[in-house]
């Protein structure tokens, strides 16, 4: 079964201020793109560098995703530690991910220059960090998701098919 983790971060949905849209806009999204059998492991924590690091390498290193997917804490605010948190536990990182996401973004907004999501790889997972907006969850990982099935392709992951009427990933002709 291919699992991936979804982290929503926010201090407010995390004390029940509100309830959590962005990783339910995660979930929908990736359940329009898979047609492959995929099960979700969904998260919501507060804006905390440790806390955001602990569940990364959980869902990574025991719960054996390929995908984790962060909503939250890409800002310029003070407590928007989630780049940051998911640097400190990656073995690489990912650049052209953020870069694609803020250029795609930039489409429809202008502060998209002060998010700071980025991506980066731990083991054989990829981590993605998308920005907090339920709209543009859905704008960043159009852009992005084409890419995704091949890096975990290339990290000897599962086999993400995708609904290519929704989604067509790239993969290199064989």
């Amino acid at each position: 079964m291919i699992k991936i983790g979804i982290i929503a971060v926010s201090d407010r949905a995390y004390a029940g201020v509100y309830e959590d849209l962005s990783g339910k806009a995660i979930v929908s999204t990736l359940n329009d793109y898979l047609i492959s059998e995929w099960k979700e492991i969904y998260k919501i924590v507060p804006d905390e560098q440790d806390i955001i690091e602990k569940i990364i390498i959980e869902l990574v290193d025991k719960d054996k995703c390929c995908l984790v997917v962060t909503t939250g804490g890409t800002g310029p605010a003070k407590r928007d530690v989630t780049p940051e948190a998911t640097e400190a536990v990656c073995d690489r990182m990912m650049p052209g991910f953020g870069e694609l996401m803020r250029a795609e973004s930039l489409k429809f907004v202008p502060t998209a220059i002060l998010s700071r999501q980025t991506a980066g790889l731990r083991g054989r997972s990829l981590i993605i960090n998308l920005p907090g907006k339920p709209k543009s969850i859905r704008e960043c990982l159009d852009a992005v998701f084409p890419a995704v099935p091949y890096c975990i392709d290339l990290m000897d992951g599962p086999c993400l098919e995708c609904n290519e009427a929704v989604m067509k990933p790239f993969r290199p002709k064989k």
